[in-house]
Protein backbone atom coordinates (compact mmCIF):
# COMPACT_ATOMS: atom_id res chain seq x y z
CA UNK A 1 0.00 0.00 0.00
CA UNK A 2 2.05 3.34 -1.14
CA UNK A 3 0.52 5.52 1.79
CA UNK A 4 1.95 3.29 4.17
CA UNK A 5 5.23 2.96 2.42
CA UNK A 6 5.67 6.48 1.66
CA UNK A 7 4.83 7.09 5.51
CA UNK A 8 7.56 4.49 6.55
CA UNK A 9 10.32 5.78 4.66
CA UNK A 10 8.93 9.43 5.90
CA UNK A 11 8.69 8.75 9.34
CA UNK A 12 9.82 5.43 10.30
CA UNK A 13 12.94 4.90 12.43
CA UNK A 14 15.32 1.95 12.19
CA UNK A 15 16.84 0.42 15.09
CA UNK A 16 19.77 -1.88 15.31
CA UNK A 17 19.31 -4.64 12.84
CA UNK A 18 15.81 -6.06 13.32
CA UNK A 19 13.34 -2.98 14.63
CA UNK A 20 11.38 -0.27 12.78
CA UNK A 21 10.38 2.38 15.42
CA UNK A 22 6.54 3.70 13.82
CA UNK A 23 5.09 5.74 17.04
CA UNK A 24 4.75 8.71 15.36
CA UNK A 25 1.94 7.27 13.08
CA UNK A 26 0.62 3.69 14.45
CA UNK A 27 2.21 2.25 17.57
CA UNK A 28 1.96 5.59 19.98
CA UNK A 29 0.30 8.44 18.10
CA UNK A 30 -1.83 7.10 15.46
CA UNK A 31 -2.19 9.10 12.12
CA UNK A 32 -6.65 8.21 11.76
CA UNK A 33 -6.57 9.33 8.13
CA UNK A 34 -3.82 6.74 7.41
CA UNK A 35 -5.95 3.88 9.53
CA UNK A 36 -9.37 4.91 7.62
CA UNK A 37 -7.25 4.43 4.71
CA UNK A 38 -5.79 1.23 5.78
CA UNK A 39 -8.84 -0.09 6.91
CA UNK A 40 -10.46 0.44 3.13
CA UNK A 41 -7.83 -1.18 1.60
CA UNK A 42 -8.25 -4.28 3.62
CA UNK A 43 -11.71 -4.32 2.79
CA UNK A 44 -12.03 -3.92 -0.48
CA UNK A 45 -9.60 -6.46 -0.78
CA UNK A 46 -11.11 -8.97 1.62
CA UNK A 47 -14.44 -8.28 0.96
CA UNK A 48 -15.22 -11.28 -0.97
CA UNK A 49 -14.25 -14.04 2.10
CA UNK A 50 -17.13 -14.30 4.08
CA UNK A 51 -15.96 -12.14 7.35
CA UNK A 52 -17.98 -11.94 10.15
CA UNK A 53 -15.48 -10.78 12.70
CA UNK A 54 -12.20 -8.82 12.61
CA UNK A 55 -9.72 -9.43 15.70
CA UNK A 56 -6.89 -7.80 17.03
CA UNK A 57 -4.81 -7.79 20.04
CA UNK A 58 -4.44 -4.59 22.06
CA UNK A 59 -3.15 -1.92 21.98
CA UNK A 60 -1.56 -1.10 18.33
CA UNK A 61 -3.68 -3.08 16.68
CA UNK A 62 -6.86 -1.52 17.94
CA UNK A 63 -6.82 0.99 15.41
CA UNK A 64 -6.70 -0.36 12.11
CA UNK A 65 -8.82 -3.29 12.96
CA UNK A 66 -11.75 -0.92 13.94
CA UNK A 67 -11.45 0.96 10.88
CA UNK A 68 -11.74 -2.51 8.78
CA UNK A 69 -14.37 -3.61 10.70
CA UNK A 70 -16.38 -0.37 9.94
CA UNK A 71 -15.46 -0.87 6.45
CA UNK A 72 -16.41 -4.02 6.26
CA UNK A 73 -19.69 -3.80 8.48
CA UNK A 74 -18.75 -6.64 11.57
CA UNK A 75 -17.33 -6.29 14.70
CA UNK A 76 -14.24 -6.05 15.96
CA UNK A 77 -12.97 -7.72 18.70
CA UNK A 78 -9.70 -6.89 21.05
CA UNK A 79 -7.73 -9.37 22.73
CA UNK A 80 -6.68 -7.94 26.04
CA UNK A 81 -3.18 -8.45 27.74
CA UNK A 82 -4.79 -7.70 31.35
CA UNK A 83 -7.76 -9.43 32.92
CA UNK A 84 -10.06 -6.83 34.05
CA UNK A 85 -12.61 -7.63 36.95
CA UNK A 86 -15.52 -7.24 34.58
CA UNK A 87 -14.16 -10.02 32.58
CA UNK A 88 -16.29 -12.70 35.16
CA UNK A 89 -17.37 -15.11 32.23
CA UNK A 90 -15.80 -17.62 30.34
CA UNK A 91 -12.38 -16.97 28.69
CA UNK A 92 -10.44 -18.15 25.55
CA UNK A 93 -6.87 -17.52 26.31
CA UNK A 94 -3.48 -18.30 24.74
CA UNK A 95 0.34 -17.19 25.74
CA UNK A 96 1.84 -14.59 23.64
CA UNK A 97 5.54 -13.43 23.92
CA UNK A 98 6.70 -10.11 22.34
CA UNK A 99 9.85 -9.65 21.36
CA UNK A 100 10.26 -6.02 21.45
CA UNK A 101 8.64 -5.85 25.31
CA UNK A 102 10.50 -9.29 25.89
CA UNK A 103 7.88 -10.63 28.04
CA UNK A 104 5.10 -13.05 27.85
CA UNK A 105 1.40 -12.07 28.15
CA UNK A 106 -1.24 -14.36 28.63
CA UNK A 107 -4.26 -12.91 25.93
CA UNK A 108 -7.96 -13.62 26.41
CA UNK A 109 -11.01 -12.70 24.88
CA UNK A 110 -14.72 -13.71 26.29
CA UNK A 111 -16.21 -16.80 24.83
CA UNK A 112 -19.47 -14.79 24.05
CA UNK A 113 -17.84 -12.77 21.43
CA UNK A 114 -16.95 -15.99 18.79
CA UNK A 115 -18.72 -18.96 17.92
CA UNK A 116 -18.22 -21.61 15.36
CA UNK A 117 -19.95 -19.80 12.94
CA UNK A 118 -17.45 -17.04 12.77
CA UNK A 119 -15.14 -16.41 9.90
CA UNK A 120 -12.24 -14.22 11.63
CA UNK A 121 -9.91 -11.35 9.99
CA UNK A 122 -7.00 -10.72 11.75
CA UNK A 123 -5.53 -7.38 12.13
CA UNK A 124 -1.99 -6.52 13.70
CA UNK A 125 0.29 -3.87 13.40
CA UNK A 126 3.64 -5.80 12.52
CA UNK A 127 4.51 -9.08 11.89
CA UNK A 128 7.84 -10.41 12.68
CA UNK A 129 7.86 -13.96 14.51
CA UNK A 130 4.19 -14.62 14.40
CA UNK A 131 3.58 -14.78 17.68
CA UNK A 132 0.98 -12.29 18.15
CA UNK A 133 -1.17 -13.72 15.29
CA UNK A 134 -0.58 -17.37 16.38
CA UNK A 135 -1.98 -16.48 19.79
CA UNK A 136 -4.96 -14.46 18.28
CA UNK A 137 -5.71 -17.69 15.96
CA UNK A 138 -5.48 -20.17 18.64
CA UNK A 139 -8.11 -17.61 20.45
CA UNK A 140 -10.26 -18.05 17.42
CA UNK A 141 -9.89 -22.41 17.20
CA UNK A 142 -10.81 -22.65 20.85
CA UNK A 143 -13.84 -20.66 19.75
CA UNK A 144 -14.51 -23.11 16.70
CA UNK A 145 -14.32 -19.73 14.32
CA UNK A 146 -12.34 -20.05 11.18
CA UNK A 147 -9.71 -17.88 10.22
CA UNK A 148 -9.89 -16.56 6.45
CA UNK A 149 -6.24 -14.72 6.98
CA UNK A 150 -4.18 -12.20 9.15
CA UNK A 151 -4.04 -8.97 7.73
CA UNK A 152 -0.51 -6.93 8.72
CA UNK A 153 -0.05 -3.69 8.39
CA UNK A 154 3.91 -4.13 8.29
CA UNK A 155 5.81 -7.49 7.72
CA UNK A 156 9.39 -7.95 8.38
CA UNK A 157 9.56 -10.62 6.20
CA UNK A 158 13.53 -11.51 6.83
CA UNK A 159 11.73 -12.89 10.00
CA UNK A 160 10.02 -16.23 10.53
CA UNK A 161 6.79 -15.08 11.18
CA UNK A 162 5.00 -15.19 7.66
CA UNK A 163 6.33 -18.75 7.62
CA UNK A 164 4.66 -20.31 10.77
CA UNK A 165 1.54 -18.60 9.51
CA UNK A 166 1.53 -20.54 6.41
CA UNK A 167 2.75 -23.55 8.20
CA UNK A 168 -0.58 -23.18 10.10
CA UNK A 169 -2.46 -23.12 6.67
CA UNK A 170 -3.39 -19.31 7.19
CA UNK A 171 -3.42 -16.93 4.77
CA UNK A 172 -1.31 -13.41 5.27
CA UNK A 173 -1.81 -10.04 3.47
CA UNK A 174 1.00 -7.46 4.54
CA UNK A 175 0.16 -3.46 2.98
CA UNK A 176 4.22 -3.41 3.65
CA UNK A 177 7.05 -5.83 3.70
CA UNK A 178 9.97 -5.56 4.70
CA UNK A 179 12.75 -7.46 2.81
CA UNK A 180 15.90 -5.58 4.74
CA UNK A 181 17.39 -3.01 7.07
CA UNK A 182 20.10 -1.47 5.55
CA UNK A 183 22.45 1.00 6.69
CA UNK A 184 19.26 2.80 8.71
CA UNK A 185 17.28 2.42 5.85
CA UNK A 186 14.51 -0.14 4.85
CA UNK A 187 14.05 -1.98 1.80
CA UNK A 188 10.79 -2.76 0.45
CA UNK A 189 9.93 -6.29 -1.18
CA UNK A 190 6.44 -6.84 -3.26
CA UNK A 191 3.26 -6.47 -0.86
CA UNK A 192 0.33 -9.23 -0.95
CA UNK A 193 -2.31 -5.91 -0.75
Amino acid sequence: MKALIDRIEKDGYVLGENILKVDTFVTHQVDAQLMEEIGQHFANALKNKGITKVVTLEAAGIAPALETAKALGVPMIFARKTKSLTMNEELLTSEVYSFTKQVTSTISISSKFLSNEDKVLIIDDFLANGQAAKGLIELCEQAGASVAGVGILIEKSFQDGRKLLEEMAVPVYSLARIGAFVDGKVQFIEADL
